[in-house]
């Protein structure tokens, strides 16, 4: 069980990290059309789903709640929000500061747990913390300005994060309400592109692949967050946690070996702090982890 939860998780965090390939497919697309495709064709795939399992009857009966759909209205602006900025940053050649966002993202989950749902950091808990705020400090200095791409997906997913853990319902409902909610708006855009004669889908002097990456986009989005909920289901929180660097790890080594975007020695330091910092975040981690395991139990009349 737990190994095919590995390679589930693996091979979501592995696409993931390929993602940017795939929207460098489509970089002839205006970044606000493709998240309209992306949202139209998650949802029609969803729904399928829903039906094909004969959930439907079940999901109506949650969708069709005030409390539930406000919600998932506020995860569906974020995810919208990640989704569009991290595309336009890949196709404006920004590939290298996305993978920075995701580097934070964990360590801003934390943060967002203590603020929010009152969880305690141990004290070295923390080090890692501080430390990349540092890092991002540099790279502000280094920029001349800060790095809003990577802060705006790693706050955009992190909120994203917080509000799926107060979620009531489980992943395949959660994505399809929030692509739902996005569905309508993005539908009217797309409509509204078309009429205009700025849309690219079906357009005549589109190219077929150009087509099929659009429709395609619906299935590259919902297969690695399907795989995710099972593999979640299936191996150790502390196990994904640790594989969630596969996608950052993926996209960073893209932006520079691939694309070749700049990575100069300010950004060599800035990136160097934050990594330090999760190092020392996963090292923490699985120390008190194993020290908890290790405790001798306390024989009957200790403590």
């Amino acid at each position: 069980m737990q190994n095919k939860g590995f390679w589930y998780a693996f091979g979501a965090y592995s696409i993931w990290g390929l993602f940017p390939i795939y929207w460098k497919w489509l970089h002839q697309v205006d970044a606000v059309q493709l998240i309209g495709h992306r949202i139209a064709w998650s949802f029609i795939i969803l729904f399928i789903v829903v039906l094909v399992s004969r959930q439907l009857t079940p999901l109506r009966k949650a969708a069709f709640n005030r409390r539930v759909l406000l919600i998932y209205f506020v995860a569906a602006i974020f995810i919208g929000v990640n989704w569009l900025v991290y595309v336009w940053a890949v196709n404006q050649n920004y590939i290298v500061e996305t993978s920075l966002g995701y580097f934070i993202n964990p360590l801003l989950s934390v943060l967002l747990g203590v603020i929010f749902l009152r969880e305690r950091l141990r004290a070295f808990q923390w080090v890692p913390v501080v430390l990349a705020f540092c890092g991002v400090a540099f790279l502000t200095v280094a920029y001349g300005r800060p790095p809003w791409i990577a802060l705006t997906l790693a706050f955009s997913f992190g909120s994203y994060g917080l509000i799926k853990k107060l979620s009531p319902l489980g992943s395949l409902f959660g994505l399809t309400i929030e692509t739902g909610i996005l569905f309508l708006p993005a539908i009217i855009y797309l409509v509204y592109d078309a009429t205009t004669g700025a849309g690219v889908f079906l357009r005549a002097d589109a190219a077929p692949v150009t087509n099929l990456l659009l429709m395609g986009a619906g299935l590259v989005t919902t297969i690695p967050l399907l795989m995710f909920a099972s593999a979640a289901q299936r191996i150790p929180l502390t196990m994904v946690g640790i594989l969630q660097y596969i996608t950052p790890t993926i996209q960073f080594l893209l932006g520079v070996l691939v694309y070749r975007e700049p990575f100069d020695f300010n950004q060599m330091i800035g990136f160097g702090i934050v990594w330090c910092a999760l190092l020392l975040f996963v090292v923490e981690n699985f120390w008190a982890r194993r020290t908890l395991t290790t405790d001798p139990i306390p024989e009957l009349g200790e403590g």
